[in-house]
């Protein structure tokens, strides 16, 4: 393993700017590996779940809906934010049922994506879900989602020209790229 002695700022104290209902703002010193110091501003994010269903018949089960800071409706699979101490696996099957009514027999962990590292602390565990049965969603007070059925292809040739822009959407497009023998497992169902 490396040394990344030469690379490491530690703290040295912290200010909270910004507490807010989600999310909290954070203005750190450090001093750099050179022994000056800088300001780190960053945003601390409970961390959050999103699941890939994967239909019987092979396309994705995913999601429209309309995300205000860039105010435009995008396509993205389920997720949801993690609540305090909650185990990932437990948040993705309550995000799956809540925002699409479906549930999944089956589940495996794909990895954990770190959408913004320059900026905040936010984690997104990534699970696959397939062995789905169809059920009534249940969304929050003020949450509007529309669910839609997608082929793989289709979901890459979005994300090729440019339509599906979503981080964690685009990682889960990755995974099931690269995981033949899950597809494998999946198409047994």
């Amino acid at each position: 393993m490396a040394n990344d002695d030469h690379l490491i700022e530690h703290f040295v104290a912290t200010e909270r700017v910004f507490d807010g209902k989600l999310l909290h703002i954070n203005r750190d010193t450090v001093r750099l590996p050179d022994g000056s110091g800088a300001t780190r501003e960053y945003i601390e994010h409970p961390g959050a779940v999103m699941v890939v269903p994967v239909l019987p018949d092979g396309r994705l089960l995913m999601e429209r809906q309309y995300r205000y800071p860039l105010k435009q409706v995008f396509l993205e699979f389920p997720a949801g934010k993690l609540e305090i101490g909650e185990d990932p696996l437990e948040c993705g099957k309550r995000e799956l049922l809540e925002e699409t009514g479906y549930t999944a027999q089956h589940w495996q962990k794909l990895g954990v994506l770190h959408p913004i590292i320059s900026y905040t602390t936010e984690m997104i565990h990534l699970y696959l879900a397939h062995g789905l049965t169809e059920g009534a969603a249940q969304l929050d007070e003020g949450e509007f989602v529309e669910c839609v059925a997608v082929s793989q292809a289709e979901l890459v040739t979005g994300i090729l020209q440019g339509e599906v822009t979503d981080a964690k959407t685009i990682t889960g497009a990755f995974w099931l790229q690269n995981l033949p023998a899950a597809m494998s497992v999946i198409k047994e169902d």
